[in-house]
């Protein structure tokens, strides 16, 4: 029994002594779930995935209960409870996509006053910081942010990083690289360099906002397919007599089925009518 407890007192030492004098490994950085990602394109960097979920949480509670004490029925409060829950997700992806579309139409007109600055004689950071003043509306924050990062610390490379945290675009990382490799290349060129990128970002918005105008009749014909039969199942919930037929196992069946051809037509018809959104490969 004693060499056991003294085996085992050598081992535990032996990877202490290991964990405090071996070499570092290091440790890859997890990369955001797409709940995290969704929050950050929505500009909801100070809301939390567990805030999100909760709130998604209660209001299927107070979904349930609601529908619940209207109609009797529970198969029916189940299914506008998952309505309810589903919510939360929906605006915050709703919101994450508008913000994508305000930024791309404000970027060209960004980069064209870092080009005009950049040419009046102004510092690349001079530049950039001064976005927080006279830049878009959309963009003054982040870019106020940067000022004062750079201000403190003097550290160019390091308020880019912190700056793309905060816009959380795809646009807005190839323009911070765009500008991280200026500043370290250096030259001449940057005017010229700037220019061609608000063009190329201005027919971009322009091609994609015209494409959108075109699709859009399949998203919101969508969005009205879907709607249209739980809105009268809920009007139906007013006549107990009526809805208490689903609280039967085929009543179950037939809402369970219906909820999940919703579903899957909607998600259908959304993927067929809207443009691929394009990707941080930058982050």
């Amino acid at each position: 029994m004693g060499v056991v407890v003294g085996l085992a007192m050598g081992v535990g030492l032996f990877l202490i002594w290991s964990v405090l004098v071996g070499p570092d490994v290091p440790v890859r950085a997890r990369r955001p779930s797409r709940l995290r990602t969704t929050l950050d394109d929505a500009g909801l960097q100070s809301v939390t995935v567990r805030l999100l979920v909760l709130t998604s949480g209660m209001l299927f509670a107070l979904a349930f209960v609601a529908v619940l004490v209207l109609s009797r029925t529970v198969p029916v409060a189940g299914a506008f409870a998952f309505l309810a829950a589903y919510a939360p997700f929906s605006l915050v992806a709703g919101r994450a996509r508008r913000r994508r579309q305000e930024l791309a139409e404000v970027w060209p007109d960004a980069v064209d006053n870092l080009a005009s600055a950049v040419r009046a004689g102004l510092s690349l950071a001079e530049a950039v910081s001064g976005l927080g003043e006279r830049g878009p509306e959309p963009l003054r924050g982040p870019f106020r942010a940067f000022a004062r990062d750079y201000q403190l610390s003097g550290r160019f490379e390091d308020s880019l990083d912190r700056l793309k945290e905060r816009l959380a675009d795809p646009v807005g990382d190839r323009v911070v690289e765009g500008l991280r490799v200026a500043r370290q290349v250096g030259g001449g060129d940057l005017g010229r360099l700037l220019r061609s990128l608000s063009g190329h970002l201005r027919d971009d918005a322009r091609t994609r906002s015209e494409l959108e105008a075109r699709q859009s009749w399949a998203v919101n014909g969508a969005r009205l397919a879907v709607a249209a039969p739980w809105l009268v199942l809920l009007t139906m919930s007013f006549q107990r007599e009526v809805i208490s037929r689903y609280a039967s196992t085929a009543g179950a069946v037939v809402l369970v089925t219906g909820a999940l051809s919703c579903l899957a037509a909607y998600r259908l018809m959304v993927r067929i009518g809207r443009l691929p959104l394009e990707r941080r490969i930058l982050s």
